[in-house]
């Protein structure tokens, strides 16, 4: 036992630490959203409520006392996951999230998964083939895609898919009319369409998620492109290449090989992209009319709802722990040389 926590007491450091990081953060987010300028009672009760109605209202919402006393109420409630309730519809702010955020994370990790796909073909191609007419481009695409915001192109994307050339549905959301809702299993729409075996809405989904994930891989692939290439070029002039290929190993452990030296940066990427990818679907949500957080985001923002924004960054801030507790871990298993405790050479 005393050998299994030695050979693993960095990464029960890191379970362990976790709940104490989002406790932080959860603090820093509780005095953000203070910060923001309105009276979340004024708004809920039209600025019409007598003293003794204000000062109830306040208190129900969690918003008497002091600073410091809400500060530590809010983060007693947080341990026992309890994120308050909705001003805008009196549910738990945690029911609205479960509610909404996984099909918001299924439309994260899908528009993820083909930015890597497509980054990885890509940097294949400008790396292996560099005189290639298509090897330009592609560098070209990862030098200028950093830069082009989410909404452009998906607003580009609906005028010219849908309105002019009729090719995609109308963004009025994940199905088409006239087809059933499907049940829900996991809560990830898409998911729920194949395991319910509902045929025609699987159908009808893809169809509709084809210009807001493609909006978010355009967005986004770039940056794991412009990676993969930096990171396919030293590998390709690294010592251990030229000695597989001067030793006559086949195309595939040579490609094999490129990518596990290229990968752990981009992984580590990844996980930030990922969050990138969770605030964009936020917004293709809102373009595409999916429902998910980003309609519900968008009127707790302008609505003055305390609770829910609190519980967005919350929220958020403990999926992108986890995400990059797996980044970590992925990276390991890429590069043995990452593992605690393992000494590379000069170390």
């Amino acid at each position: 036992m005393r050998e299994i926590l030695r050979r693993h007491r960095w990464w029960l450091g890191r379970i362990i630490a976790l709940p104490f990081q989002l406790l932080v953060f959860a603090a820093v987010s509780f005095l953000l959203v203070q910060s923001i300028p309105g009276d979340p009672v004024a708004v809920l009760t039209g600025g019409q409520a007598d003293r003794a109605n204000y000062a109830a209202i306040q208190k129900q919402l969690g918003l008497d006392g002091s600073l410091l006393h809400q500060l530590l109420r809010y983060l007693g409630h947080t341990v026992q996951l309890d994120l308050g309730n909705s001003i805008m519809t009196g549910r738990p702010v945690a029911h609205e999230f479960s509610d909404r955020l996984p099909a918001t994370i299924e439309l994260a990790l899908m528009s993820l998964f083909f930015s890597i796909l497509l980054a990885v073909g890509l940097s294949y191609l400008a790396v292996v083939r560099p005189r290639n007419p298509l090897s330009y481009v592609v560098r070209g695409y990862a030098r200028v895609a950093g830069g082009l915001p989410d909404f452009a192109i998906g607003v580009a994307a609906v005028f010219v898919f849908y309105a002019t050339l009729h090719w995609a549905p109308a963004p009025l959301g994940r199905l088409g009319s006239g087809v059933d809702d499907v049940p829900k299993v996991t809560g990830l729409p898409f998911l729920d369409t194949l395991l319910t075996g509902h045929l025609d809405a699987t159908w009808s989904m893809a169809g509709h998620l084809v210009l807001p994930v493609g909006t978010l891989v355009i967005s986004q692939a770039g940056v794991l492109v412009k990676m993969l290439i930096a990171g396919l070029e030293e590998a390709v002039d690294a010592p251990p290449t030229r000695f597989r290929i001067a030793s006559g190993a086949s195309r595939a452990m040579v490609r094999a090989s490129l990518f596990r030296r290229a990968l752990p940066p981009a992984v580590t990427t990844s996980g930030t992209l990922f969050g990138y990818a969770l605030g964009g679907a936020v917004i293709v949500e809102s373009i595409f009319g999916f429902t998910g957080i980003g309609g519900y985001l968008g009127d707790a923002v302008s609505s003055g709802d305390i609770p829910a924004m609190q519980g967005f960054l919350v929220i958020v801030a403990a999926v992108s722990l986890v995400v990059f507790l797996i980044v970590d871990l992925v990276n390991m298993s890429l590069d043995p040389r990452r593992r605690p405790g393992v000494r590379t050479e000069g170390s």
